[in-house]
């Protein structure tokens, strides 16, 4: 009897325990070779934020420095608080650099030790939530023994996973010294909660989430949706479904998350003062960045950048128009907030759901980095089970997404590094960005098979 192909090479494929075992190799040596070449050459591995989030954590610790004490109104009499934010560009929440504070005291690198760590705990969720959710509502051949479709599973649940885990831009970016693996705890933990009906710990969690960077926010709409939709019989906008919208559990959800939000905030502000509250969250509000982003929105901030000795206010009403962040944050509310109303009346479909809602509010943000795609990124192994596309498309999305960054990136070298007027070529390359990325949404959307289909 000749042994079922699909079982060989499932046979082949290593443990979860390896993968997790491999990921963390990799990132040690990354860190380690970090060291070694930022002590060796010009141009540095590690980010520059890092170096931020270090200084910031020097400055909890140590207020002697530039007499840097929290100027919080409950700040504590008894034994001096750093102010973090005596670091310029340090515009995160204080608890990044409370956790950083054994760079100073136990080794420099700890930071991105952690950060690789809470890659692996990422890796991690991904898998604990497509065996758990994901993988077992995908339609199994019913020939296919139990024993043989859970060994299926976890393999595919491992080959998922190590999609991100070796994914270069994830452990490129947490090596580098970048805090995003952080949040992207926050928010998979967040939505593990979700699916597994946990509505109190799900409210926490995104109160955490927005705590920790504002954006999360947004999949406080769909939690709501989904709140709303149990127990009500089709998808229409009845009068059931509007009353639940607003009725006593989506209520509840929403005061614990705004809740969380606001003792979270409160707490910072009590101990750092307003150079917290600017920071962290003001100071995004009003960002203005006309050099080194994908978004087209930095050729209108450069356009109507104030002449020398100028102010905002000299400009014409048009000019002022163009930079103010409305004319940005309408149309990505619009669109990040609405998809989570319309496409989140299924807790199942939360994973889609919040990478429709993620992509859209990265692509139309009005700054925009590449380390904004690990917002979105981060959902596309709990979707691929329930996305039809040919491997055709598959390669088609993969080169138009990595392509416009591709041709983007290329212009910009000749503005960032060679000085050349490059603006308006510039521009004209993100616009094609946001067009190629659209479409690339677009054809994932179009193959997505929501739960009740399953």
């Amino acid at each position: 009897m000749q042994p079922n192909p699909s079982a060989v090479w499932q046979d082949r494929v290593p443990g979860f325990r390896t993968l997790l075992v491999i990921s963390a190799v990799l990132r040690v040596v990354l860190i380690l070779y970090s060291e070694w070449h930022d002590a060796h050459s010009i141009v540095k591995y590690t980010d520059i934020d890092y170096r931020v989030f270090s200084d910031a954590a020097r400055f909890i610790l140590h207020t002697n420095l530039q007499d840097n004490i929290a100027k919080g109104p409950l700040a504590p009499r008894s034994f001096a608080v750093g102010d973090p934010y005596t670091r310029e560009t340090y515009r995160y929440t204080p608890l990044l650099a409370v956790l950083l504070l054994p760079n100073e005291w136990l080794h420099p690198s700890f930071g991105k030790y952690l950060f690789a760590a809470c890659d692996l705990v990422n890796g991690a969720l991904v898998y604990k939530i497509l065996m758990s959710h994901i993988l077992p509502s995908t339609k199994q051949s019913p020939n296919v023994s139990e024993k043989i479709s859970v060994r299926s599973m976890r393999v595919h649940a491992t080959l998922l996973a190590a999609t991100h885990l070796l994914n270069p831009l994830v452990f490129t970016i947490s090596t580098r010294g970048s805090s995003e693996a952080i949040l992207c705890t926050f928010v998979l933990l967040t939505l593990f909660c979700a699916l597994e009906g946990r509505q109190n710990a799900t409210a926490v969690m995104l109160g955490l989430s927005a705590h920790w960077k504002i954006y999360p926010i947004i999949y406080g709409v769909s939690c709501v949706t989904a709140i709303a939709s149990q127990g009500v019989n089709g998808k229409g906008w009845d009068f059931a479904y509007l009353r639940r919208l607003v009725g006593k559990r989506a209520l509840c959800f929403a005061l614990l998350s705004a809740g969380t939000f606001v003792i979270l905030g409160a707490t910072c502000y009590a101990i750092w003062g307003y150079p917290f509250l600017y920071e962290a969250y003001l100071y995004h509000t009003d960002r203005r960045d006309h050099r080194h982003n994908f978004s087209p929105y930095f050729y209108l901030i450069y356009l109507t950048y104030p002449i020398s000795g100028g102010t905002p206010t000299d400009l014409s009403i048009w000019r002022q128009l163009l930079r103010s962040p409305f004319t940005s944050l309408i149309p990505q509310l619009t669109l990040s907030l609405g998809t989570g109303l319309f496409l989140g009346r299924l807790a199942a479909d939360l994973p889609f759901v919040w990478f429709v809602q993620t992509f859209t509010f990265v692509l139309f943000n009005r700054v925009c980095t590449s380390q904004y795609f690990i917002w979105y990124t981060l959902f596309i192994p709990l979707l691929v089970p329930r996305i039809n596309l040919s491997w055709k498309k598959w390669t088609m999305c993969g080169a138009v997404w990595m392509g416009t960054q591709a041709l983007w990136l290329a212009e910009a070298y000749k503005l960032e590094f060679l000085g050349d007027d490059v603006f308006f070529g510039l521009w004209v390359r993100s616009l094609v960005y946001v067009a190629g990325h659209a479409w690339v949404l677009g054809v994932i959307m179009s193959g997505y098979t929501p739960s009740f289909r399953m």
